[in-house]
Order: structure tokens, then C-alpha cells, then sequence
């Protein structure tokens, strides 16, 4: 079996605290057409680089019944600065248009198996995989960017076509696991900030 989610499987379940002060499951968002399950954090440049980018896709696709939650398993003790209240205080002064979740445990990010962050999983009505990895080709300076993948691919499924790229390598930073030592990629700048 593949570490990370396979197109066409199923969206694992969880059951984790939101910073809104309530718990959320797979089964809160029923409602939604699609939904955008995204591993991300607080520190990481290419995160941050890229929420604008990220909430401008989230609010063209809310009339289409899109909803986009975004979910931090990175470890504390690895990184202070992802703690559930920098994680409260961000949304506090973002005012960003999804839920965002705290995966302490990391079990969601393996369920998923989270690479990045930002990872992004879409899924259609009936929760399987359409398309994942990453949201664009320079999420870290995305006045550089070329494409927007996640916009294409919920475009082409919203239009009920197949998506052209469903699979990406996600751009970003190594998830932080606990217990683990950093694990530095070339080319990854997150741990020297």
C-alpha cells in the first residue's frame, strides 16, 4: 500500500478540535459538492506564501457548495510556533474561509499521508479522492506562479469533466512528526526561518 492517499479512495474520517472551539468530522461537511481536505500549518513559508492565494480559491468556490478545511498535525515540540493558540490566533487575524482543524495525535495526517504542507486532497460527493498534491507551482513567491493546479481540477470536476492533472507533488515543507528528527530536502527553507 502507498503511504499517501490513492485517486479514488475513500476520505479517511477523523474527529478533531476546530479553532472555532468545536469538534469536527468527515460528517460535518455532508453538505458540501466537494471537499478540499488540506494539510498546512502555521510557520512554514510556502503556508504562508500561499493562504491568500488559497482563500481566494476557497471563496470563488463557495457558491459551487466547495468547502476547504484545513488541518495542522504538525508536532509543538518540533515547532512552537503550530500550537493550537498560534493556530487560533491566525484565523483570529485572517478571518480565512475554512475550518482549520488541529490533528494532535498526527494520526489524520497519516491516514492521509500528509507529505507537505500544503498537501491538498479533493474529494467529490461521495468522498473519493479526485485529485491531490500541490495548490500551485510557487506557493512559496506565487506572484511567480504559473498554474494553479487546485483551481483547475475543481474547474474540470465542477464541469463534470475528469480531472487532466489529478496528481501533483506537493510543494512545501516535510510534515513535522513527532519524535523525529528534521528532515531537510534541498530546495526547503523552512527550517532555516
Amino acid at each position: 500500500m502507498a503511504f499517501t492517499l490513492q485517486l479514488g479512495e475513500t476520505a479517511p474520517d477523523f474527529k478533531l478540535p476546530a479553532t472555532d472551539g468545536k469538534e469536527y468530522s468527515l460528517d460535518s461537511f455532508s453538505d458540501a459538492e466537494v471537499l478540499v481536505v488540506y494539510f498546512t500549518c502555521n510557520h512554514c513559508p510556502f503556508v504562508v506564501g500561499s493562504d491568500d492565494v488559497t482563500k481566494q480559491t476557497a471563496e470563488r468556490f463557495a457558491s459551487h457548495g466547495v468547502k476547504f478545511v484545513g488541518i495542522n498535525s504538525n508536532s509543538v515540540n518540533t515547532h512552537p510556533q503550530d500550537s493550537f493558540d498560534d493556530m487560533v490566533k491566525k484565523m483570529e487575524e485572517n478571518d480565512y474561509p475554512w475550518v482549520y482543524l488541529y490533528d494532535e495525535s498526527q494520526d489524520v495526517a497519516r491516514a492521509y499521508g500528509a507529505l507537505r504542507t500544503p498537501h491538498f486532497y479533493v474529494f467529490d460527493k461521495e468522498r473519493k479522492l479526485v485529485y491531490t498534491g500541490r495548490g500551485v507551482d510557487n506557493p512559496r513567491e506565487p506572484e511567480k506562479m504559473t498554474v494553479n493546479d487546485l483551481e483547475n481540477a475543481l474547474e474540470e470536476h465542477l464541469a463534470g469533466k475528469p480531472v487532466s492533472t489529478p496528481l501533483t507533488n506537493p510543494l512545501g515543507c516535510n510534515v513535522k512528526w513527532d519524535g523525529e528528527d528534521e528532515h531537510w530536502m534541498p530546495g526547503e527553507a523552512c527550517d532555516l526561518v
